[in-house]
């Protein structure tokens, strides 16, 4: 006859209880261990001991007398759940998806335990994984607000923008908060939805006026709407609530570029640690001819590996044209050797349906204009075109993945970084239509937040002569300083369904025409995923 367990009086137990819930951690800690002297097997006095240690920020001891709890019943779902808590405070993260896993295999209803993995599925990346948590979550408990955010952030990260603004609006219902109307902000933004995307950055601001990144988001939409009064005013509150922000100062430094205040910009892009703000200050060196310093400076972000700023690449490979040096940045010495001029059939067919909805779709979209400076006679679409829902749309998308494969295999043996850290998913990062009418043209410029570029033609005009609104592309641009012409250039005849691949550091630019017919085009940038692009220091 088995013997019973012997158990401890609960009065103890209750005891130790009490004092968790006063605050009397390192008495509840004391007396949980002298108990467990004589009961080494009792899950609750582990439970206790736990929970006190953790309290107290002794980490490491509140995970290891948890294990011990698993050592004897491992099917307690709420155990694995504490323990994937503390696994994740230790930065042990792929232990603690473990254990969340675990918790939830035992209790598939668990709905803060999908939420916690949510979150860190969505720190490594696991959009998929994590969308699908945050979801379980929200069906499990409708009114969870801060999984409906979430669950949102992680559709807009996958392109789903539309649904991700749907999130948002949900999570407003529940609770009016400054984030989730920054997040629905920018969704509409991303949308091409401008009026709207600033109306719920003013809502944002209204409930957290120090907010800087909605100050500076609004001044970035007033910017693509061509309001730069307003969207300097925007950069400089975001600095006057965040002194040293540093997307404000890169986007201060960019407006005195456009200004022509070279010297002013410089200032600003020096002190921004965002993006690829040490390749605009060399370049804006470049630009005042200040050669000396710009060579020293080119020599430092030289020996800095990868090679992975585009502008450097660009301004490396024309400084070494021009002074007729070795270039030193391989991110793509060569950019005129890899421009592919392909064509997409489906769209060059006489009767092509889908020629016939894109354009149909491009026509009739609710999608604000984003001002360009660049742009004469046409406009340009805000947000990001290929990332939108309608059918024409993502068909497009689909047939330019495969052709921009198929350019990663035609250069694969390629030295350069442009090959050798080529995307391996295939995500638009930008993408925009542009129309053009009579007189319209692009001036020279390159794509400095891009990686591979490119270009498909939907509709063209008749040429009354010559190269008449054809695409050229060039080593040389954007008024650089020349101190000779030997600088190569080539132009693109295209026809309707063409298709110009080319490295983003290649400037390029559509000559004018005089045909009174229409000129539409997608454009798009393609790059990889942060994690690959290094920051410059």
């Amino acid at each position: 006859m088995q013997k019973p367990v012997k158990r401890p009086n609960a009065e103890k137990i209750q005891a130790i209880h009490n004092l968790l819930q006063t605050g009397q951690w390192a008495v509840a800690e004391k007396k949980a261990r002298t108990l467990l002297q004589a009961f080494p097997n009792e899950l609750m006095l582990y439970n206790c001991l736990g929970m006190s240690q953790q309290q107290q920020g002794n980490l490491p001891g509140a995970l290891f007398s948890f294990q011990r709890i698993l050592g004897i019943n491992p099917r307690i779902a709420e155990i694995h759940f504490n323990i994937a808590v503390l696994q994740a405070q230790l930065g042990q993260t792929q232990a603690a998806i473990t254990s969340y896993r675990q918790a939830l295999n035992l209790k598939p209803d668990f709905t803060v335990g999908h939420f916690n993995l949510g979150t860190l599925l969505q720190a490594q990346g696991l959009l998929a994984e994590a969308a699908w948590h945050y979801q379980k979550a929200v069906a499990l408990q409708p009114d969870f607000f801060e999984a409906l955010g979430n669950y949102g952030a992680v559709l807009q990260l996958q392109g789903h923008l539309e649904a991700a603004a749907q999130c948002y609006r949900q999570a407003l219902a529940l609770k009016s908060d400054a984030r989730s109307h920054f997040n629905l902000a920018t969704a509409l933004h991303d949308q091409g939805h401008h009026a709207d995307a600033i109306v719920e950055f003013r809502n944002a601001l209204t409930l957290e006026p120090q907010f800087a990144d909605a100050w500076n988001d609004l001044g970035e939409t007033h910017r693509d709407q061509g309001d730069m009064i307003e969207a300097v005013r925007c950069y400089r509150q975001a600095l006057h609530v965040e002194a040293g922000h540093a997307r404000a100062l890169y986007n201060l430094g960019e407006f005195h570029c456009l200004d022509g205040q070279l010297h002013e910009a410089i200032t600003y892009f020096e002190q921004s640690h965002f993006a690829d703000a040490p390749a605009r200050a060399l370049q804006c060196l470049y630009k005042t001819e200040q050669f000396d310093r710009f060579e020293r400076r080119l020599g430092q972000l030289s020996t800095q590996a990868p090679h992975h700023s585009i502008l450097i690449g660009t301004l490396s490979t024309h400084y070494a044209s021009n002074f007729r040096v070795a270039d030193r940045y391989d991110f793509c010495q060569e950019p005129m050797n890899y421009v592919m001029h392909t064509r997409i059939d489906a769209l060059a067919q006489g009767d092509s349906l889908l020629l016939e909805n894109l354009l149909h779709d491009i026509q009739h979209l609710a999608i604000a204009e984003r001002k360009q400076g660049r742009l004469y006679y046409g406009m340009q679409s805000a947000g990001n075109l290929l990332q939108r829902g309608e059918t024409s749309i993502q068909q497009l998308a689909t047939l330019l993945k495969a052709k921009i494969n198929d350019y990663r295999q035609q250069f694969a043996f390629s030295p350069y970084q442009l090959i050798q850290a080529f995307p391996n998913d295939i995500d638009f990062t930008s993408s925009w239509y542009l129309r053009m009418n009579k007189g319209g043209y692009l001036t020279s410029h390159i794509h400095e937040e891009g990686w591979i570029s490119g270009c498909v033609y939907l509709k063209l005009p008749e040429k009354n002569n010559g190269h008449e609104g054809s695409f050229e592309y060039s080593t040389d641009g954007d008024d650089y300083p020349r101190l000779h012409d030997d600088f190569p250039r080539h132009i693109v005849d295209q026809q309707v369904g063409d298709l110009v691949l080319f490295p983003s550091s290649l400037f390029h630019r559509t000559l004018p025409f005089h045909s009174d017919q229409e000129r539409v085009c997608v454009a798009f940038d393609v790059k990889p995923a942060p994690s690959v692009l290094l920051p410059q220091s």
